[in-house]
């Protein structure tokens, strides 16, 4: 079966945990009401489906004229490898336009995948940890 994607549609945050918890991708997924206040703020979201089964997501924070914070990019284990991550930048960055910067915050465990997908590391950036 194809891949198919969707933009902005609005996701059960079950649904979204589950991919969390498929991908390996750390997020508050004990806290279900945290998970759909991220994704209802958002204000790109990318979602990869394999039929009714949502297998993969994007989430981005932007001001759609500068700069996209890329808060998650997460794709089902069992379904990595196959470009789905790329696609969902790729539908992101069409979105954006090729004004605006794309940044993400990477796992130790996932920096090797982010050059294969178009990004460069940076070497000046600072950020405060939240508490929990």
């Amino acid at each position: 079966m194809a891949i198919e994607y969707c933009d902005n549609q609005p996701l059960d945050p079950v649904e979204v945990i589950r991919v969390f918890e498929a991908s390996g991708i750390v997020r508050p997924i004990k806290d279900i009401s945290r998970i759909a206040q991220m994704f209802a703020n958002a204000n790109v979201v990318i979602s990869a489906w394999d039929g009714t089964r949502l297998i993969g997501v994007s989430r981005g924070l932007t001001d759609f004229s500068y700069c996209c914070y890329l808060s998650d990019l997460a794709v089902d284990v069992a379904y990595q490898k196959r470009g789905i991550a790329r696609e969902l930048i790729r539908r992101t960055r069409s979105i954006l336009g090729e004004r605006i910067s794309l940044v993400i915050l990477a796992s130790p465990g996932a920096m090797a995948c982010y050059p294969k997908l178009g990004f460069t590391l940076a070497d000046n950036a600072f950020f405060i940890r939240r508490k929990c």
